[in-house]
């Protein structure tokens, strides 16, 4: 990574920080770049170099999110049950949000997320884009085409399913559960639909 990529990297990170510590405790509508730029200290020229405007900025958190999702699918092991190999890539982003370090402001965010009704809908958008790059994976790993086979986005489907349903669970408990102690219990409902082999009818070898 070259010194300017670098230092592009700080001034995202310092914006999406500020920004999303102003949104989740103010609310997404009462909150102004203006005041993002403050609290980041820098100006509204620079804000706009980064992102097109604040909602951007969430955005840009469920990208993250979707981005971890992926990389951990695609480094698990390739004779590693679907069920198993999902549950890992779908907690990456529920263990970053239950880290104790992070917790509380990824609380926030994820309320602010899923009570805001523009929010919501940019959410459910990437889930969309997240569940196209998990059945796409998920073809290369069963071998079913994607366009042929029900398989790889019923499969995806259902992780995100269970993902989205523990983000609800979590955010209404006000964090008070382990939300990746609630998507075992997620998996383990749908693991053996996730396991079944769609080509033999059966149960998937181990």
């Amino acid at each position: 990574m070259t010194m300017a990529q670098r230092k592009r990297r700080l001034v995202s990170g310092e914006l999406t920080e500020a920004a999303l510590q102003l949104l989740a405790a103010k609310g997404f509508d009462a909150v102004t770049v203006d005041e993002i730029v403050t609290a980041a200290g820098v100006s509204k020229r620079t804000f706009f170099r980064y992102f097109a405007s604040k909602e951007d900025v969430v955005v840009q958190f469920l990208a993250d999110m979707g981005a971890g999702m992926c990389e951990e699918l695609a480094a698990r092991p390739a004779g590693e049950r679907p069920s198993e190999a999902l549950l890992c890539a779908v907690s990456v982003p529920l263990a970053a949000c239950a880290h104790p370090d992070h917790a509380e402001r990824a609380l926030r965010v994820v309320r602010l997320i899923l009570r805001t009704p523009a929010l919501r809908a940019r959410f459910m958008e990437r889930q969309a884009q997240w569940c196209d790059d998990l059945t796409a994976q998920l073809a290369d790993r069963t071998g079913l085409g994607p366009d042929t086979e029900l398989y790889p986005r019923l499969a995806a489907g259902m992780a995100l399913t269970a993902f989205d349903a523990v983000l609800w669970r979590w955010s209404a408990g006000d964090g008070a559960e382990d939300p990746v102690a609630l998507l075992d219990r997620a998996f383990a409902v749908i693991a053996p639909a996730l396991d079944a082999d769609p080509g033999r009818g059966g149960a998937a070898a181990s």
